[in-house]
C-alpha cells in the first residue's frame, strides 16, 4: 500500500466518524484553517483544506469552529507571538466548547523548544505536526477523535514526497504548484533549512501531470513554488534544470501565465534568463532577494555572491528582458552591519531602482549562525529602516508609472473590496490595477488601458 493509499484509507475512516458525530449533533461539523507566512504555507493550507473537505467537514472563516488548525511560520519572531496570541483567545472559547479540537502545524512546530512549550504549557492544543507530514492530517485527526488523546507527530526530516493529495484552491483560475521542498543554502540568518529540511525535487512528470490537471480545471496562471527554485532538479536521478522544466510547462495548453518564486541569485543561470526572454507565458516579473548591498555582510550572511556579482546579474537580466519588473527582499540591521555597509545597500537600491522592495528588520532566530553575533542597536536599525523605506517608496512611485497610457493584458482576480463596481487584476509584471467592470470578468484575461499610477498600483479603463 502506498502512503497515498494509506491516507485515503484514513480519510474514509475519518469521514465515517465525522458523519456519526454530525448525526448525533444534528448539524455539520466545521473547520477553520489559519495560515501564517509564505506562499509555500498557503499552498500547504490548500492541501490541508482539501483533506478536511474530503473527510466531510464544512469550511468556515470563523475560528469558533469544531476543528481549528493553525499552519505556522517562524521566519520572524513576531510570527510566533501572533500564534500564541491567537491560541490564547481560542483557549477561552474552548473552555465553554470543550469538543473543539485545536491543531498546530507548520514551520514553527519543527522547532523542538516550541513543541515542548505547546506540550507542557498549552495543554488545550490537541494535535501537533510539522512541515514534513502534512499528508497525515486525516490519520492524526482520526487518532485523536478515536482515542481522545493528544497527538504529537513531528518529523525531523524526510525524503518522502506524497503525490495526489486532495486540494481546495482559494482561486479557481490560478494556483501554486510545489516543484521542490526544503533548502540547502543555510543563510546565516535563516531558520528555513532547519524547519523545511534539505532540498528534494518533485519528478518533472508529476509536476507536468498536476499542471495539466489544473489547466483542465480552468486554471490559467500557475506559481511554481520552492525555497530556491533555481536549484530545482539537481537531486533527481535524472537531473533536469529549472529552465528545462519551464520549457516543458510552457507547452501545456490552457496555461497562459507562469510565475515562480523564490530565486536565489547565486543559482540564477543564463539558461533561465534566455528561457524567460524567449517565453510567451513566463511573466515579466522576477523576485530576486538582495538581502544586503554590502559584500562583507553578504559573506557573513553566507549568500555566496558579492554586490558586484548581483549588479552584473541584474544587468544581464535587464539587457535580455528590458520590460522585466524586479522586486527584492532586504534585511536591515544584520549583526555587525556598519553605516558603511548600509550605505552600500542604499547604493544598490539607487542603481537598480527596484519596482518594489520588501524591507525587513533583522529578526534573531535561535539556532542560526547569526544569532551568536553581536547585534546592532535597535535605534540604529530603526533609523536605517526608515531611510531605506523612504528610498524604496520614492523609486517605486517613479518606476511603476512607466506604463501609463499603455493597453495591457490583466488577469481579473476579484471584485475591489473598497469600491463597488470596481475590479482588481494583475499585470504580467505583478503590479495590480483597479478598473470598472462586471464580476463576470473575474478569472478572465482582459485588456485594460492604464490611466493613473498610484505607485504600487494603477487605475485603468477596460478596453473593448
Amino acid at each position: 500500500m502506498t502512503e497515498s493509499d494509506r491516507q485515503k484509507f484514513y480519510t474514509d475512516q475519518l469521514r465515517a466518524l465525522v458523519s456519526e458525530k454530525e448525526t448525533a449533533l444534528g448539524r455539520r461539523l466545521t473547520f477553520c484553517v489559519v495560515t501564517f507566512g509564505c506562499q509555500m504555507n498557503a499552498r500547504d493550507s490548500e492541501k490541508l483544506t482539501g483533506i478536511l473537505t474530503e473527510a466531510g467537514y464544512k469550511e468556515t472563516d470563523s475560528e469558533q469552529a469544531d476543528f481549528v488548525l493553525y499552519n505556522t511560520c517562524t521566519v520572524r519572531e513576531n510570527a510566533n507571538e501572533r500564534l500564541y496570541g491567537r491560541l490564547g483567545h481560542l483557549n477561552h472559547y474552548k473552555k465553554s466548547h470543550p469538543e473543539t479540537v485545536i491543531a498546530v502545524c507548520g514551520c514553527m512546530m519543527q522547532e523542538p523548544a516550541e513543541v515542548e512549550n505547546v506540550r507542557n504549557k498549552l495543554t488545550f492544543v490537541d494535535i501537533v505536526f510539522g512541515t514534513h507530514n502534512i499528508f497525515k492530517l486525516a490519520e492524526l485527526l482520526y487518532t485523536h477523535l478515536s482515542t481522545g488523546e493528544r497527538v504529537f507527530d513531528v518529523w525531523e526530516d524526510t525524503d518522502l514526497i506524497v503525490e495526489d493529495l486532495p486540494s481546495k484552491r482559494k482561486y479557481s483560475f490560478k494556483s501554486g504548484v510545489n516543484i521542490m521542498f526544503g533548502c540547502n543554502n543555510f543563510c546565516s540568518y535563516c531558520i528555513v533549512p532547519y524547519v523545511r529540511g534539505r532540498e528534494r525535487s518533485r519528478k518533472p512528470e508529476d509536476i507536468i501531470s498536476e499542471i495539466k490537471a489544473l489547466a483542465d480545471d480552468g486554471v490559467v496562471e500557475i506559481m511554481l513554488l520552492g525555497q530556491n527554485v533555481n536549484s530545482y532538479g539537481k537531486n533527481l536521478g535524472h537531473p533536469i534544470t529549472f529552465a528545462q522544466l519551464m520549457k516543458q510547462i510552457e507547452e501545456i495548453d490552457g496555461i497562459k501565465r507562469i510565475r515562480f518564486m523564490t530565486s536565489h541569485p547565486k543559482d540564477l543561470s543564463d539558461e533561465l534568463i534566455e528561457t524567460m526572454a524567449e517565453s510567451k507565458k513566463i511573466c515579466r516579473h522576477l523576485h530576486l532577494p538582495l538581502q544586503s548591498g554590502s559584500s562583507r555582510v553578504l559573506k557573513a550572511m553566507n549568500r555566496h555572491y558579492t554586490k558586484e556579482q548581483y549588479l552584473d546579474l541584474v544587468d544581464r537580466i535587464k539587457t535580455a528582458i528590458p520590460d522585466i519588473s524586479l522586486t527584492t527582499d532586504i534585511i536591515v540591521g544584520f549583526p555587525g552591519e556598519t553605516e558603511e555597509d548600509f550605505e552600500e545597500t542604499l547604493d544598490v537600491v539607487k542603481k537598480i531602482r527596484f519596482d518594489n522592495a520588501f524591507t525587513f528588520i533583522y529578526s534573531k532566530r535561535d539556532g542560526t549562525a547569526a544569532a551568536k553575533l553581536p547585534q546592532v542597536p535597535e535605534d540604529v536599525i530603526k533609523d536605517r529602516f526608515n531611510r531605506l523605506l523612504s528610498l524604496v517608496q520614492k523609486n517605486t512611485s517613479e518606476v511603476c508609472g512607466r506604463d501609463i497610457g499603455k493597453v495591457v493584458e490583466v488577469l481579473t482576480e476579484e471584485a475591489d473590496s473598497r469600491v463597488e463596481g470596481m475590479l482588481t487584476g494583475r499585470l504580467s509584471n505583478n503590479i495590480m490595477v483597479h478598473f470598472e467592470g462586471d464580476s463576470s470578468l473575474i478569472s478572465r484575461i482582459v485588456k485594460v488601458r492604464l490611466l493613473e499610477s498610484k505607485g504600487f498600483y494603477y487605475y485603468g479603463r477596460l478596453e473593448e
